[in-house]
Parts: C-alpha cells; structure tokens; sequence
C-alpha cells in the first residue's frame, strides 16, 4: 500500500441556503394563494372554486416549509416536487442566462436541507460519487480497476481523494457514466451521498434518486466539460466531517472494482 499523507482539517460547511430557488418554490405558490383568496373575498360567482385554488396553492407551498426530521420522513415526496419545479423552470433560467445559478440555487436548497436532517444524527452508511473526469485526461492510471494505481502526483483530485478515502476508510465509486453511479447508490443502499458532478448531472441524480439523502458538490470545468475538471477536496473533507460519523479501522482496503465501457 502507498504511504499515506495528511490532508488538511477541514474547515466548517458554507452557509448555502439556495435563495433564488426557494423565493420562487415557495412565492409563487403563496401568491396564486393570496390572489385566489381576493378573488373570492370580491366575486361571489365561482367563490368556492377560488377558495379551492387557494387551498391548493397553499398545498404546492407547504413542502417547501418542511424541514429537519419532517423532511427525511416526508423526502421522496418532496423532493419529486421540488425536482419538478426546478425542471420546469429550467428553459426559462436557459432563456435568461442563467441556467447554472438556477440549478446551483436547487442544489443549494438541497444541501441545506440535508445539514439539518442530519444535524442531530450523521449518517453511518454513507456512499462518496465522483465521475471519471477529475482523473487528468492523458493520464493512464487505471483508477477504475483500482483506486490506489493513482501515481498521486498532485495534478488532479485524485490522490487527495484516495489519501482522503485511505485514511478515513470512506466508501466511495468513481465511475464513467451516471447510469453506473445510480446503480452503485441503489446496490449499495447508503443512508446519505456525497456526490461531485457537473451541475446538469447534479440536478438529475438528485431527480433520479429522490429518495436518499444526498449532499451534492459542483465540478469546476476549467478546460469545459468532461475534460480535467476539478473540485474542493476541503469541501468534501468538511462534508464528511459533519454528516458522517467517523469509521474504525476494519482492516485490509479493498480496491474499487472494474466497471466496463457501456
């Protein structure tokens, strides 16, 4: 086995709170509330059916209200939801040039609501996802085959992800394509994700896979997409830190397995 470094301690969790996502969640609804409740306090025709929109608003928004233990109980429900307000806005936020801020927005929203349902208890099962593209492109270390080929040079992610793995015995994948990572978080059923992807990938595995916890972390795309990308080691260091309960020593490391091309 390689020698292993420390890494740095990692810092606290940014303060994310996904503002523009949840003013839209939650004010859109609770204004199509307010109007219908007008418009049956000033028509006596059709009033019934205006209180019955009102209500109905007010039931799209108080989702959005959940949050902690409610939340988790109540996750699969509201987190289809809320992937269905973020899709559907999608080619608007596309339109406006603000695609990205609006995804990030979500995820945000996301991770916030993750830090509080696990704020009183970490999870003890907890699966890292990272793809394939951190790995430098014209580097041949087969880290699909085994985790510890990295040459840890330094010039990508990937060996500050092994020596962070190494050392704290974390459970993580690296895969090439999102179909394989959705299947290894089903496999391995995880009380909680740390994911690392593009923000597009990001919003389909927290559509894809509403149902576990998930904290997801944005790629940084200096040379675009799919090709030497980079993410803050820090961040998924402090991610783990505070949402995860730290593992025993339990023996020999067990390398990543292969996955074919599909």
């Amino acid at each position: 086995m390689k020698e292993l470094r420390a890494l740095p301690a990692p810092g606290p969790l940014p303060d994310e709170q996904g503002r523009l996502f949840l003013c839209v969640r939650r004010g859109v609804p609770l204004a199509a509330a307010a109007l219908a409740f007008l418009a049956a306090a000033l028509h006596d025709v059709g009033r019934g059916w205006w209180i019955l929109a009102g209500v109905g608003a007010l039931a799209a928004a108080w989702p959005s209200f959940l949050r902690g233990e409610s939340f988790q109980r109540n996750r699969t429900r509201v987190m289809r939801q809320d992937s269905l307000w973020a899709n559907a806005l999608r080619p608007l936020a596309r339109w406006l040039n603000q695609e990205d801020a609006w995804i990030l927005s979500f995820c945000r929203h996301n991770n916030s609501r993750v830090r509080e349902a696990f704020g009183g208890r970490r999870a003890k099962r907890a699966l890292i996802l990272l793809p394939h593209c951190i790995q430098m492109a014209r580097c041949k270390a087969g880290i699909l085959d085994d985790l510890q080929a990295c040459y840890d040079c330094g010039l990508c992610p990937v060996g500050d992800y092994m020596n962070a793995v190494l050392l704290n015995h974390w459970e993580g994948r690296i895969t090439n394509r999102s179909h394989k990572a959705y299947r290894e978080a089903r496999e391995y059923r995880p009380d909680l994700i740390v994911a690392v992807s593009c923000t597009d990938r990001l919003l389909k595995g927290l559509t894809k896979l509403p149902e576990i916890p998930s904290y997801v972390i944005p790629l940084s795309l200096p040379h675009g997409m799919c090709v030497d990308t980079d993410f803050s080691i820090p961040l998924l260091l402090s991610a783990m830190e505070a949402l995860v309960e730290p593992k025993r020593p339990s023996g020999d490391i067990q390398p990543l397995r292969r996955e074919g091309i599909a």
